[in-house]
Parts: C-alpha cells; sequence; structure tokens
C-alpha cells in the first residue's frame, strides 16, 4: 500500500506529491494526459507562489518577472507594485513541464490512467487500481473525484467563464494589466521578452474577438496575428461542501473557486498542496479544513468583494476611478493578495 495516491497531474497535484516525497512520503500520481498540459490560464503567479515554487526545490521557469499590479479603464489608472519580491508571468506549459521534472527527481511515480470509482475504509482508500492511505484530489474546476463524493454545492449567481490566448507582442509593461468594462474584464500578463497572454472574463457569453473589442485600447497594442487558438475555462466558481471526506482530501481548483479575478490560483493552490501534506504527515487531516480556510480567506474576501461591485454596471465603472483616488488602499489590497 502506497502512502499518498495524487488524482490530477496538474501543478497542484504535482506540487502535492513532490511536498509528499520531501516529507519521506511515497507519492503516486494519476493523470490520463501527457506533460506538458496546456490550459486556459491567467499565467501570473504571485510573490507568495514564485517562493513556494522555490520551496519545491524547483528551478523557476522561464518567464517574465512582475512588478505588481496595474487597473485600467479608459484614462483611469491605478498600480501597486509588489513589496515582498517580484511575481512571475510565465506559459502553463513550462511552469507544468518543470513541476514534472521535480516530481520525477524526488522519486513520484506518474501513472497515465483515469479513476473511477473511489472506495475507502478506516485504513485505506482505492481508486484507479491503487490502494493508498490517503488520497488528494487535485482533479481542478470540475473534479470528478469531488463530485462523486457528493461535496459539490450549488451556485444560484451568475456564471462567470474565462479564455485566453498569446500574442507575439513585447511587453509594454512588467505589471500585470486589468483592463476593465462594463462585459467584464481583460488581463495581459507579460510571459516572455515578446510574448504576452491576454486572458478575458466575463458572465456575457460570447467569442473572444468579440469581448476583446470592447478594449480598443488594449486592441490597439496587439498588432499582428494571434500566437496560438483560443482556450476557455468555466464556470470559474465552484463552491464546494467541504475540502475533505474520509481520507480524502481536495487540493488546488477541486478545493473549491472563487474567481480568476484577483490572479491568486497558482499560488493558492501551491498553498493548498502544502497544508494538505503538512496536516497528514501530522497525522491530523482533520485540520485541513481550518488550515485552507485560513490561507484562503483574504483571497476569498476580496475577490468576492471586487464581483459583487462590478456585477453592476455602475459598479464596474466606479472600481478604476476610486483605486486611482485611494493609491494607499488600493496598494493594501495587493499586499493582502501577495
Amino acid at each position: 500500500m502506497i502512502d499518498l495516491l495524487v488524482v490530477g497531474g496538474g501543478p497542484a497535484g504535482l506540487a502535492t506529491a513532490v511536498h509528499a516525497a520531501l516529507a519521506g512520503l511515497e507519492a503516486v500520481v494519476i493523470e490520463p494526459r501527457t506533460t506538458p498540459v496546456d490550459k486556459a490560464c491567467g499565467e501570473g503567479v504571485m510573490p507568495s507562489g514564485v517562493r513556494a515554487l522555490s520551496a519545491l526545490g524547483l528551478d523557476v521557469p522561464p518567464g517574465h518577472a512582475l512588478r505588481g499590479i496595474r487597473y485600467v479603464r479608459g484614462l483611469h489608472r491605478a498600480q501597486a507594485p509588489f513589496d515582498d519580491g517580484p511575481g512571475l508571468g510565465v506559459r502553463r506549459t513550462e511552469l507544468h513541464a518543470a513541476l514534472a521534472r521535480r516530481a520525477e527527481e524526488t522519486g513520484v511515480r506518474i501513472v497515465t490512467g483515469r479513476v473511477g470509482e473511489v472506495e475507502q475504509d478506516d485504513d485505506s482508500v482505492t481508486a484507479g487500481g491503487l490502494r493508498a492511505r490517503w488520497l488528494v484530489a487535485a482533479d481542478g474546476l470540475r473534479s470528478p473525484v469531488r463530485h462523486r463524493l457528493g461535496l459539490d454545492l450549488p451556485d444560484r449567481r451568475p456564471r462567470r467563464y474565462g479564455q485566453r490566448r498569446h500574442y507575439h507582442v513585447k511587453p509594454w509593461t512588467d505589471f500585470v494589466e486589468v483592463h476593465w468594462s462594463a462585459a467584464g474584464e481583460a488581463y495581459v500578463t507579460p510571459v516572455a521578452g515578446d510574448l504576452v497572454g491576454v486572458a478575458v472574463l466575463s458572465t456575457v457569453r460570447r467569442g473572444y474577438d468579440d469581448h476583446l473589442a470592447g478594449f480598443p485600447e488594449l486592441l490597439a497594442r496587439l498588432e499582428g496575428p494571434p500566437a496560438n487558438a483560443v482556450r476557455g475555462a468555466g464556470p470559474l466558481r465552484q463552491r464546494v461542501r467541504r475540502r475533505s471526506a474520509g481520507r480524502v482530501l481536495l487540493v488546488g481548483d477541486a478545493a473549491g473557486y472563487v474567481d480568476a479575478l484577483t490572479g491568486e490560483g497558482i499560488a493558492l493552490a501551491l498553498a493548498s498542496a502544502e497544508a494538505a501534506v503538512g496536516c497528514l504527515r501530522a497525522g491530523r487531516p482533520q485540520d485541513y479544513e481550518g488550515r485552507w480556510r485560513k490561507l484562503t480567506r483574504r483571497h476569498r474576501l476580496l475577490t468576492e468583494g471586487l464581483l459583487r461591485v462590478s456585477g453592476h454596471a455602475a459598479g464596474a465603472r466606479l472600481i478604476v476611478p476610486a483605486a486611482a483616488r485611494m493609491p494607499s488602499v488600493f496598494a493594501a489590497a495587493v499586499r493582502a493578495l501577495q
């Protein structure tokens, strides 16, 4: 019987497995896809996420250093630098490949396959033909494991969706730019010296180009053909009853997700991976729910607040002007998230 079975070989799952291996546990990852996997992702890693990658012993993958966050709407600008080291703009594929290499270095075994039913008793959990002392589900926003365990909760609020594409453009800033409109937001993340990722988030269901047309100033900077096809994700919000069920813990997006608005997805995934392994190693899996709530509290409160305001046309118009008029408040919000 192995110590830990991880379902899902994305960044959250691989980070969980590496933390387990570093703690002396035998970890196996089940993942149906071939590494590296691309997906719709803002690709900005907050400073805490960069530190978390270093703590895994990872050679930080190539990308573009990020100095802070900038909000843009028409003539209004508000920006705040990170004060605890730089963030990192990095292609999802580069990050995934680096984590896969680190997993291999630490002795993590990766099995190609899918998990169907999850069965557990007082001493073990069995899934995908493997038996382990514990199972971590890191299988994404629509986690099949979470669903099978009955941990999903309904959400009646408007659904938000994300789409992302890259452009061969020299970055014009070292900040992540968030462009606001009544219909949603566009996020610009430099990920290389000649490449930027542009993600759009909205409750409005329409094509990527139609969304981008709502940001004429941004569109004017994206000269030439796009670098790749559009990738989409959603609905983004995922409400979860709790983060554990018996000998199964939920990590990363599978543990619940508010929105990509504040760009903390990778950092929170890495933090929840470390917390889950710490609780299992200490023999106190019951502590994980409290740990998860504590480490995600500021993110959940700030993101929920912004979503409530931006969900109304009048509120959306006021966010950037208000941030520009109160730079210290905006800077404090950015510090809380980094």
